[in-house]
């Protein structure tokens, strides 16, 4: 296959051998992970089967809540299979949230966003009932990065969140410009077409006054997924927003959440300072 193609660069050229192996001990991790106390599991916040949520608060007082919305290009993919990072949050002084949301092609990108929207409200009513009252992180991967920056978007325009407490956004190896999809195999069951893949698309509307954000990949990942969160990153800035970004090196698009997860790497140091930084 053309390895310039959006199919090789979104699909077929992120595809490792290992990916088998690594999804297998995530189950693992994440058996351990449920055995652990103090969760509440498939907490509703719609009407959707699939409009649920798992809540893991950190030990003690927190330094905020994160927010975590999991991969599986908008189409695939479960929280439950991500149980096993809300440990690793936890013990970076962050109550955590996993939210599943409904998929393609049931609902479209952008209700899905809607979805995420109502989920990080219904978070903020949960957390305040319980008197967890820091500030808001939002995490996700893939096309969880997608709905990350799109509710920071949305914060920064007045909308949504625009209410709740964001202290800042993180984006794991995301797709923000939708518009290479139209030409893959992907968009079967997304069913963009341009002007949709446009709207749905971040990167078309970044503005000043957004969270501060910091963007990670992994450096194995093909060169759009590169482009993807460099192009995300230059344009943070260029609105005049606080932004990191660095390319983990030696991950691909799974194993990029074993590094992401180390309390003393640049997630947790940046989370630490983001929540810092919001309660003075």
């Amino acid at each position: 296959m053309n390895q310039d193609s959006a199919e090789f660069q979104y699909v077929t050229g992120q595809m490792r051998e290992s990916f088998g192996h690594l999804l297998a001990d995530f189950e693992q991790r994440n058996t351990r992970a449920i055995a652990l106390p103090h969760w509440e599991l498939d907490v509703p916040y719609g009407a959707h089967a699939r409009q649920v949520m798992d809540v893991r608060p950190a030990d003690g007082k927190a330094l905020g809540t994160l927010v975590y919305f999991h991969a599986g290009y908008w189409q695939s993919r479960d929280k439950s299979q991500f149980r096993f990072l809300a440990p690793a949050f936890n013990a970076m002084g962050f109550d955590t949230v996993l939210v599943n949301y409904p998929l393609c092609p049931e609902v479209s990108v952008a209700s899905i966003v809607d979805s995420a929207e109502q989920a990080v409200r219904q978070v903020a009513v949960h957390q305040s009932a319980r008197g967890r009252n820091g500030p808001l992180v939002l995490c996700g991967h893939s096309a969880g990065a997608h709905l990350a920056i799109e509710l920071a978007l949305q914060a920064a325009a007045g909308v949504g969140t625009s209410h709740l407490p964001i202290a800042g956004v993180v984006g794991i190896s995301g797709v923000y410009d939708l518009r290479p999809l139209l030409d893959t195999s992907l968009n079967t069951r997304l069913q963009l077409d341009a002007a949709a893949a446009q709207a749905c698309s971040p990167t078309q509307r970044v503005r000043s006054g957004a969270a501060s954000a910091l963007f990670v990949w992994g450096d194995t990942e093909t060169p759009a997924f590169h482009g993807q969160s460099q192009d995300m990153a230059r344009l943070w800035q260029l609105y005049g927003n606080a932004v990191q970004c660095s390319a983990v090196a030696h991950a691909d698009h799974f194993s990029v959440l074993e590094h992401i997860t180390a309390t003393d790497g640049l997630v947790a140091r940046t989370l630490s300072s983001w929540a810092m930084a919001f309660s003075t």
